[in-house]
């Protein structure tokens, strides 16, 4: 694991010696604790507040095994149930425990960035994909005989899809390590941030903020030091672009953050890696020693007099709401991962209260082949005023899941033909805390633009197709109780407004509950939006709302009209399955 830079506080280490402890016992004792609050000079319970908040940090045995499985959306349609039970049959434990041998630990976690290859899961943090029944009954074993679990997994496939675009391709081209750096020996700070300008590269995240403004206002502080930190925390369920980029082409997101680097003058960059994706760690890390070894990074990079910029990666460990940035930012600094409020933003005081550039993976190689392409060739796709291509994570049901790249301007109905989507008809783009569409909305074209009348879609990178046989009540469900679980749980409302949603869309399931309940839902959402700290709070009822309006007939069916409970739904076959499964 990289250290910490010479100016970072002890602090900072916190998350790492975290991890050394978990991944040494199994989880985080009580002495362990002890330990480190008296190494990092603070009280047990601050470091006992980090600890709870993560989802991979473990205060009881994990198991030697500790196997985590996917229970996305997706992954339920893909069939999550039939190998959960795979799993409790072979390891002889239950979902959430350890067996008694303490070999085994079985826990559910939110998507794991493999949405194209459902069923998956992570044991021991590799991942194992496209599981089926035989499958794990396998790996299990071989684990029991004492196999090495490093020859059992393989790197699962990236999935880039071709298309009738790919000439277009940005991304997924050719790539010469260096190759973007070099161009900057030719060019100004100032000359990269116009190029910027020029291509109207916006963050890639999903906040779609004009990036060229951002690196400007970073630029404009004066400071000792300044920070690029990549937020590589792509928690948001069904997306897994990033993750494909860190896959096949970290070079090129290295060589963005230098050149962000260069345009704003910092001299540390901050890979912040999701736990989900420690896996990745290693390749990661071996580009950066390449990098350091071709003179990429270090001191007077490219020939440049006094340009100096190194990186490393900070680990992640199981939290959404690390994806709003300083959530992120708070993480690094050793602290509970709250968002901070917004008396300052990271370009001015960031990391450490220094200004700080954060730009997600996308977004940062976007900018490094912007620079290497040229303005010209980097419009020549997409749209005036929303020029280049987009990444888009596409799963559910359709028959070629993956990630595609497209020029902005295409519409849905493009996109759903080029993935075989299958009869759909509730399509929830940019993952849960995006928008919901129904398939009556298939001409809207996917770009950055939103022209007045007829607005375009604007994709964060992701698309969940679902079949006109998916229960829209299931989906949203599955969303709320996503919500409610990764809530940091700073705002009351956003704490207690899932909850309250939740239970709200049970009683809908049920078939109990009255209009005054869908009324309720959509107030509570609109509460949550205005209230909530950070965006993610902001957005996390933004589909369940939409779904409300543009499948009003669908809730209509589900309401109790005639408010008495006679119309609940009962299943008797649901009522009596653990009956019949255990009763021989």
């Amino acid at each position: 694991m990289k250290e910490l830079f010479h100016l970072e506080p002890a602090r900072s280490s916190l998350l790492n010696r975290l991890w050394e402890l978990q991944h040494q016992h199994g989880f985080i004792s009580d002495h362990d604790i002890t330990q480190i609050a008296a190494e990092l000079q603070i009280s047990s319970v601050e470091v006992e507040g980090v600890v709870s908040f993560y989802h991979f940090f473990h205060r009881q045995p994990s198991g030697k095994y500790t196997i985590y499985l996917d229970d996305s959306i997706i992954a339920g349609y893909k069939g999550y149930h039939r190998i959960l039970e795979a799993f409790e049959r072979e390891t002889g434990t239950t979902l959430g425990s350890v067996d008694r041998t303490g070999t085994f630990g079985l826990f559910r976690t939110p998507c794991i960035g493999l949405s194209d290859q459902s069923p998956a899961a992570l044991i021991n943090f590799r991942p194992f994909t496209q599981l089926n029944v035989i499958k794990v009954k396998d790996i299990i074993q071989q684990l029991r005989s004492g196999a090495d679990i490093d020859q059992l997994y393989q790197l699962p496939p990236s999935n880039v899809c071709n298309t009738p675009y790919s000439a277009m391709n940005i991304f997924f081209r050719s790539y010469t390590p260096g190759s973007a750096v070099r161009e900057l020996a030719k060019c100004q700070p100032d000359d990269v941030i116009r190029f910027l300008r020029e291509t109207n590269l916006s963050g890639r995240g999903g906040a779609f903020y004009p990036t060229w403004k951002k690196w400007e206002a970073c630029r404009s502080y004066q400071a000792d030091h300044k920070f690029i930190v990549c937020n590589a925390d792509e928690g948001e369920p069904g997306t897994f672009k990033d993750r494909v980029l860190l896959q096949d082409l970290p070079g090129l997101l290295i060589e963005g953050m230098i050149i962000s680097a260069f345009a704003v003058g910092a001299q540390y960059g901050i890979i912040y890696l999701r736990g989900e994706y420690g896996w990745l760690q290693d390749q990661i890390q071996k580009t950066i020693d390449d990098f350091n070894e071709l003179g990429l990074l270090g001191s007077n990079i490219s020939g440049i007099k006094g340009f100096n910029f190194q990186v490393r990666i900070q680990l992640g460990a199981g939290a959404y709401v690390c994806g709003e940035e300083t959530a992120m930012l708070e993480s690094m600094e050793g602290h509970r991962d709250e968002p901070r409020t917004k008396w300052f933003y990271p370009v001015e005081k960031g990391y450490l209260q220094y200004p700080t550039i954060v730009n997600n993976v996308e977004t940062l190689c976007a900018a490094a082949r912007i620079v290497e392409l040229g303005v010209a060739e980097y419009n020549k796709a997409g749209l005036p005023g929303s020029p280049g291509t987009k990444l888009i994570s596409v799963s559910g049901d359709c028959n070629k899941p993956g990630v595609y790249e497209l020029p902005w301007g295409i519409t849905v109905a493009e996109l759903l033909e080029l993935c075989n989507a299958v009869d759909p008809n509730f399509i929830q783009v940019s993952g849960p805390s995006g928008e919901c569409i129904s398939i009556s909305e298939k001409f809207r074209r996917i770009s950055m633009l939103d022209l007045l009348g007829k607005p375009d879609l604007r994709c964060g990178g992701s698309f969940m197709i679902f079949n006109k046989d998916r229960e829209i009540i299931d989906i949203l469900l599955n969303f709320a109780s996503f919500f409610k679980q990764e809530s940091c749980g700073i705002c009351t409302p956003c704490r207690s407004g899932n909850f309250i949603i939740e239970r709200k869309l049970e009683k809908l399931k049920n078939k109990l509950a009255r209009q005054v309940d869908i009324d309720d839902i959509v107030n509570w959402g609109h509460i949550i939006r205005s209230t909530s700290r950070c965006g993610l709070g902001k957005t996390s009822c933004n589909s369940l709302v939409m779904a409300m309006q543009k499948f009003g007939g669908y809730f209509d069916t589900l309401i109790d009209k005639k408010e008495n409970g006679q119309i609940a739904g009962f299943n008797m076959d649901e009522a009596l399955a653990d009956y019949e499964q255990y009763k021989s």
